[in-house]
Protein backbone atom coordinates (compact mmCIF):
# COMPACT_ATOMS: atom_id res chain seq x y z
CA UNK A 1 0.00 0.00 0.00
CA UNK A 2 1.25 3.57 -0.88
CA UNK A 3 2.35 5.66 2.02
CA UNK A 4 2.56 9.82 2.13
CA UNK A 5 6.07 10.83 3.17
CA UNK A 6 6.26 14.92 4.02
CA UNK A 7 8.89 16.35 1.30
CA UNK A 8 10.64 19.15 2.20
CA UNK A 9 8.03 21.75 2.15
CA UNK A 10 5.56 19.99 3.74
CA UNK A 11 4.14 18.53 1.10
CA UNK A 12 2.90 15.36 0.73
CA UNK A 13 4.57 12.98 -1.93
CA UNK A 14 2.66 9.47 -2.91
CA UNK A 15 3.93 6.22 -3.64
CA UNK A 16 6.77 6.30 -1.80
CA UNK A 17 7.49 3.37 0.35
CA UNK A 18 10.03 4.10 3.75
CA UNK A 19 12.51 0.56 3.69
CA UNK A 20 13.38 -0.53 7.60
CA UNK A 21 16.63 0.28 8.01
CA UNK A 22 18.24 -2.68 9.10
CA UNK A 23 20.35 -2.12 12.55
CA UNK A 24 24.16 -1.98 12.31
CA UNK A 25 26.54 -4.34 12.84
CA UNK A 26 28.35 -4.14 16.02
CA UNK A 27 31.96 -5.39 16.59
CA UNK A 28 33.08 -5.93 20.30
CA UNK A 29 36.81 -6.35 20.78
CA UNK A 30 36.54 -5.00 24.80
CA UNK A 31 36.17 -8.11 27.31
CA UNK A 32 36.01 -10.51 24.54
CA UNK A 33 35.04 -10.63 20.77
CA UNK A 34 31.41 -10.47 19.58
CA UNK A 35 30.08 -9.33 16.58
CA UNK A 36 26.65 -8.65 16.61
CA UNK A 37 23.52 -7.22 14.84
CA UNK A 38 20.00 -6.00 16.44
CA UNK A 39 21.24 -7.71 19.57
CA UNK A 40 21.88 -10.87 18.18
CA UNK A 41 25.30 -12.78 18.36
CA UNK A 42 26.64 -14.02 15.25
CA UNK A 43 29.13 -16.97 15.82
CA UNK A 44 32.29 -16.78 13.29
CA UNK A 45 35.03 -19.22 13.03
CA UNK A 46 38.49 -18.26 14.40
CA UNK A 47 39.84 -17.08 11.23
CA UNK A 48 37.21 -14.75 10.18
CA UNK A 49 37.50 -13.73 14.15
CA UNK A 50 41.06 -12.66 13.87
CA UNK A 51 40.92 -10.84 10.33
CA UNK A 52 37.77 -8.58 11.50
CA UNK A 53 39.70 -7.77 14.63
CA UNK A 54 42.98 -6.56 12.97
CA UNK A 55 40.85 -4.54 10.33
CA UNK A 56 39.10 -2.91 13.39
CA UNK A 57 41.82 -1.89 15.35
CA UNK A 58 43.32 -0.34 12.12
CA UNK A 59 41.15 2.21 11.38
CA UNK A 60 42.89 2.64 7.52
CA UNK A 61 42.78 0.92 5.07
CA UNK A 62 45.87 -1.99 4.58
CA UNK A 63 47.24 -3.98 2.04
CA UNK A 64 46.29 -7.37 1.37
CA UNK A 65 49.76 -9.21 1.43
CA UNK A 66 50.52 -7.21 5.11
CA UNK A 67 46.83 -8.98 6.31
CA UNK A 68 47.95 -11.99 5.10
CA UNK A 69 51.28 -11.90 6.57
CA UNK A 70 50.39 -10.77 9.75
CA UNK A 71 47.74 -13.18 10.31
CA UNK A 72 49.27 -16.32 9.01
CA UNK A 73 53.10 -15.25 9.77
CA UNK A 74 54.16 -19.36 10.39
CA UNK A 75 53.18 -20.38 6.69
CA UNK A 76 54.77 -19.41 3.39
CA UNK A 77 53.37 -15.90 1.86
CA UNK A 78 51.47 -17.95 -0.95
CA UNK A 79 49.69 -19.79 1.50
CA UNK A 80 48.99 -16.86 3.67
CA UNK A 81 47.59 -15.48 0.67
CA UNK A 82 45.58 -17.86 -0.22
CA UNK A 83 44.44 -18.15 3.12
CA UNK A 84 43.41 -14.84 3.59
CA UNK A 85 41.14 -15.28 0.01
CA UNK A 86 39.40 -18.31 1.68
CA UNK A 87 38.50 -16.03 4.53
CA UNK A 88 37.54 -13.04 2.27
CA UNK A 89 34.73 -16.12 0.89
CA UNK A 90 33.78 -17.23 3.55
CA UNK A 91 32.75 -13.86 4.78
CA UNK A 92 31.01 -13.52 1.53
CA UNK A 93 29.16 -16.52 1.85
CA UNK A 94 27.92 -15.60 5.19
CA UNK A 95 26.31 -12.75 3.61
CA UNK A 96 28.22 -10.80 6.18
CA UNK A 97 28.88 -7.13 4.15
CA UNK A 98 31.83 -6.18 6.95
CA UNK A 99 34.95 -5.49 4.71
CA UNK A 100 35.86 -3.02 2.03
CA UNK A 101 37.69 -4.44 -1.13
CA UNK A 102 40.09 -2.03 -2.82
CA UNK A 103 41.79 -3.69 -5.35
CA UNK A 104 45.29 -4.70 -3.18
CA UNK A 105 43.57 -2.84 -0.09
CA UNK A 106 41.00 -4.27 2.69
CA UNK A 107 39.44 -1.88 5.37
CA UNK A 108 36.44 -2.80 7.75
CA UNK A 109 33.21 -1.01 6.27
CA UNK A 110 32.86 2.32 8.29
CA UNK A 111 28.76 1.28 8.94
CA UNK A 112 30.66 -1.33 11.26
CA UNK A 113 30.33 0.02 15.17
CA UNK A 114 33.19 -0.87 16.70
CA UNK A 115 33.42 -0.46 20.58
CA UNK A 116 37.74 0.86 20.55
CA UNK A 117 36.94 3.02 17.64
CA UNK A 118 34.36 4.51 19.95
CA UNK A 119 36.72 4.66 23.02
CA UNK A 120 39.99 6.43 21.06
CA UNK A 121 37.03 9.01 19.95
CA UNK A 122 35.79 9.19 22.73
CA UNK A 123 39.46 9.82 24.06
CA UNK A 124 40.49 12.49 21.66
CA UNK A 125 36.96 14.53 22.47
CA UNK A 126 38.05 14.38 26.46
CA UNK A 127 41.28 14.96 25.53
CA UNK A 128 41.12 17.88 23.46
CA UNK A 129 41.20 21.14 25.76
CA UNK A 130 38.37 23.19 23.19
CA UNK A 131 35.52 20.37 23.84
CA UNK A 132 32.90 20.94 26.98
CA UNK A 133 33.00 17.77 29.00
CA UNK A 134 30.98 18.83 31.81
CA UNK A 135 27.74 17.62 30.35
CA UNK A 136 29.33 13.93 30.65
CA UNK A 137 29.15 11.38 33.03
CA UNK A 138 30.60 8.33 33.68
CA UNK A 139 27.54 6.21 32.31
CA UNK A 140 28.11 7.92 28.61
CA UNK A 141 31.64 5.46 29.01
CA UNK A 142 32.14 2.48 27.10
CA UNK A 143 32.69 0.11 29.83
CA UNK A 144 36.19 -0.40 30.37
CA UNK A 145 37.89 -4.40 29.60
CA UNK A 146 40.96 -6.09 28.43
CA UNK A 147 41.20 -5.78 24.66
CA UNK A 148 40.40 -9.14 23.48
CA UNK A 149 41.15 -11.54 26.62
CA UNK A 150 43.04 -14.61 25.86
CA UNK A 151 44.43 -14.25 22.56
CA UNK A 152 48.20 -13.92 22.22
CA UNK A 153 49.17 -12.73 19.13
CA UNK A 154 51.68 -10.42 18.92
CA UNK A 155 50.42 -7.75 17.14
CA UNK A 156 47.02 -8.07 20.28
CA UNK A 157 49.35 -7.75 22.97
CA UNK A 158 50.71 -4.66 21.41
CA UNK A 159 46.90 -3.10 20.61
CA UNK A 160 45.98 -4.28 24.24
CA UNK A 161 48.51 -2.19 25.87
CA UNK A 162 47.64 1.02 23.24
CA UNK A 163 44.36 0.33 24.39
CA UNK A 164 44.68 0.23 27.99
CA UNK A 165 46.99 3.43 27.94
CA UNK A 166 44.11 5.41 26.02
CA UNK A 167 41.61 4.17 28.85
CA UNK A 168 43.74 5.14 31.47
CA UNK A 169 44.32 8.80 29.68
CA UNK A 170 40.90 9.18 29.31
CA UNK A 171 39.46 8.68 32.88
CA UNK A 172 42.62 10.79 33.73
CA UNK A 173 41.57 13.39 31.43
CA UNK A 174 37.86 13.47 33.04
CA UNK A 175 39.29 13.38 36.46
CA UNK A 176 41.48 16.76 35.87
CA UNK A 177 39.05 18.20 33.30
CA UNK A 178 35.56 17.69 35.71
CA UNK A 179 38.14 19.07 38.93
CA UNK A 180 38.26 22.12 36.96
CA UNK A 181 35.11 22.62 36.18
CA UNK A 182 34.02 21.79 39.71
CA UNK A 183 32.45 18.54 39.23
CA UNK A 184 33.98 17.02 42.08
CA UNK A 185 31.96 13.96 42.81
CA UNK A 186 32.46 12.60 38.87
CA UNK A 187 36.12 13.59 39.35
CA UNK A 188 36.35 11.45 42.06
CA UNK A 189 34.77 8.45 40.32
CA UNK A 190 37.10 8.90 37.39
CA UNK A 191 39.99 9.33 39.74
CA UNK A 192 38.97 6.28 41.09
CA UNK A 193 38.46 3.86 38.43
CA UNK A 194 41.92 5.23 37.13
CA UNK A 195 43.27 4.12 39.91
CA UNK A 196 41.92 0.68 39.77
CA UNK A 197 42.88 0.33 36.50
CA UNK A 198 46.35 0.48 37.45
CA UNK A 199 47.37 1.17 41.38
CA UNK A 200 51.46 2.18 40.37
CA UNK A 201 50.02 4.71 38.22
CA UNK A 202 51.53 7.66 39.88
CA UNK A 203 49.38 10.35 37.14
CA UNK A 204 46.50 8.77 38.07
CA UNK A 205 47.14 9.10 41.98
CA UNK A 206 47.97 12.54 41.44
CA UNK A 207 44.62 13.54 39.77
CA UNK A 208 42.55 12.15 42.53
CA UNK A 209 44.21 13.63 45.00
CA UNK A 210 44.13 16.83 43.05
CA UNK A 211 40.43 16.17 43.14
CA UNK A 212 40.07 15.65 46.41
CA UNK A 213 42.25 18.73 47.80
CA UNK A 214 39.65 20.96 44.99
CA UNK A 215 36.77 19.60 47.14
CA UNK A 216 38.21 20.35 50.76
CA UNK A 217 39.08 16.91 51.99
CA UNK A 218 42.34 16.94 53.04
CA UNK A 219 41.97 13.68 54.68
CA UNK A 220 41.08 11.90 51.65
CA UNK A 221 43.92 13.36 49.53
CA UNK A 222 46.36 12.03 52.60
CA UNK A 223 44.88 8.89 52.29
CA UNK A 224 44.95 8.20 48.96
CA UNK A 225 48.75 9.28 49.39
CA UNK A 226 49.72 7.28 51.98
CA UNK A 227 47.77 4.01 49.94
CA UNK A 228 50.19 4.81 46.74
CA UNK A 229 53.07 5.21 49.04
CA UNK A 230 52.42 1.66 50.11
CA UNK A 231 51.98 -0.09 47.12
CA UNK A 232 54.91 1.55 45.71
CA UNK A 233 57.45 0.03 48.07
CA UNK A 234 55.68 -3.25 48.45
CA UNK A 235 55.47 -3.59 44.83
CA UNK A 236 58.48 -1.56 43.58
CA UNK A 237 60.55 -0.82 46.92
CA UNK A 238 60.21 3.35 45.22
CA UNK A 239 59.80 6.25 46.91
CA UNK A 240 57.15 8.36 45.72
CA UNK A 241 58.58 11.51 43.55
CA UNK A 242 58.30 14.85 44.33
CA UNK A 243 55.84 16.21 42.01
CA UNK A 244 53.42 13.99 44.11
CA UNK A 245 54.54 14.47 47.59
CA UNK A 246 54.77 18.60 46.79
CA UNK A 247 50.51 18.37 46.31
CA UNK A 248 50.07 18.13 50.33
CA UNK A 249 53.38 19.98 51.22
CA UNK A 250 51.50 22.34 52.90
CA UNK A 251 49.58 19.55 55.17
CA UNK A 252 50.23 18.29 58.20
CA UNK A 253 51.76 14.78 58.60
CA UNK A 254 51.79 13.63 55.35
CA UNK A 255 54.31 11.25 55.70
CA UNK A 256 53.03 9.84 59.10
Amino acid sequence: MAVAILGRRGMAVRGARQRPQKPPFRLGLLRGFELSRGGVAIPLSNGLQHLLAYLAVNDHSLRRVHVAGILWADVSDERAAGNLRSTLWRLRLAGLDLVGVDRDYLSLLPTVVVDVREANRLAKFVLDPTADVTALGLEDLLEAGELLPGWYDDWVVLERERQRQVCLHLLEGLCKRWTKAGRYEKAIMAGLEAVAGEPLRESAHRALISAYLAEGNPGEAVRQYRRYCTILHDELRLEPSAQITALLSGLPATHG
